[in-house]
């Protein structure tokens, strides 16, 4: 795809954008970042989200360190002079609500003249979706679509083998597998699996997922961790990310492995999750 070609993408908000050649400087959201980077586009440049400081999150990162893209600090602090100084031709986010960017406030990418993309990461729509819209945004991009082997890191045959891994592993198993965000030592964010698309596509997979209960909150249930010990898992998924506390001393003895709630939408990221989650289960 020449970069001298006219360029046109609607994004998930329904938003209609073009620009007279391919972008080819990127700048986005770090989860959409590692994602295309995954993909085959390397962007300029990253920001994080409110929950990220001015260092990259080493749980989010993905491919970015080692491909040498410049992290920006959180996007809310954004610095508007050193974006317009890196030239991006567009800014690519997320979207949980359909509606606005999550990391990013729009006015930013306005007063800069770069279009802005978002695509959806929230429940309205299911993983294999997600992972197809990232992939159809980085091929409007100049990225080369790869379906080359089961084996091949990236490609989508690569993920449907990790799936049918852990489709196996969970069938075997029958282990109680728990998500969970720690909030500090007096309290612990539940996931609610269906309205995570990778938990839910997890269940689809014949994983054995816990739900945490009734109670307040669309996403997760904020509680005690004495209520994550009552559930009685057999195998905890604990968020990894920087702001998120450890798992509490009373489940030491349960087996656990890191979850990334903002995995890249990219079928490696996946694939690599699925894969992970398929030995943690077989141990």
């Amino acid at each position: 795809m020449s970069g001298a070609q006219p360029w046109g993408f609607t994004d998930d908000r329904g938003t209609e954008l073009g620009a007279a050649r391919v972008p080819r400087r990127v700048i986005a959201y770090v989860r959409a970042g590692a994602a295309l980077c995954d993909l085959g586009v390397t962007p300029v440049a990253v920001y994080g989200s409110g929950h990220d400081g001015q260092v990259l999150d080493p749980a989010k990162e993905g491919g970015l360190r080692a491909a040498g893209v410049t992290y920006l600090g959180p996007g809310r602090s954004l610095d508007e002079a050193l974006l317009r100084e890196l030239r991006p031709d567009v800014i690519v986010d997320v979207t949980y609500d359909g509606k606005s960017p999550y990391a990013l406030d729009e006015a930013v990418a306005e007063r800069a003249g770069v279009p802005l993309v978002a695509l959806s990461v929230g429940n309205e729509l299911r993983l294999p979706a997600i992972l197809d819209r990232f992939g159809a945004l980085a091929v409007s991009l100049g990225a080369v679509r790869s379906d080359a082997g089961a084996d091949a890191a990236g490609s989508a045959a690569g993920l449907r083998a990790a799936e049918d891994t852990l489709r196996e592993a969970a069938g075997r198993s029958g282990l109680a597998v728990l998500a969970l965000s720690g909030a500090g030592p007096d309290q612990v964010h539940l996931a609610r699996p269906q309205a995570w698309p990778e938990l839910a596509r997890l269940a689809e997979l014949g994983v054995r997922l816990v739900e945490p209960g009734p109670g307040p909150g669309a996403n997760w249930l904020t509680t005690d961790w004495g209520r994550a010990t009552e559930l009685r898992p057999g195998l905890v998924l604990f968020d990894d990310r920087g702001h998120a506390t450890a798992p509490d001393e009373a489940l030491s003895g349960v087996p656990s492995m890191p979850w990334n709630p903002e995995t890249p939408p990219s079928p490696a990221a996946y694939a690599r999750f699925f894969r992970g989650l398929a030995e943690a289960l077989a141990s």
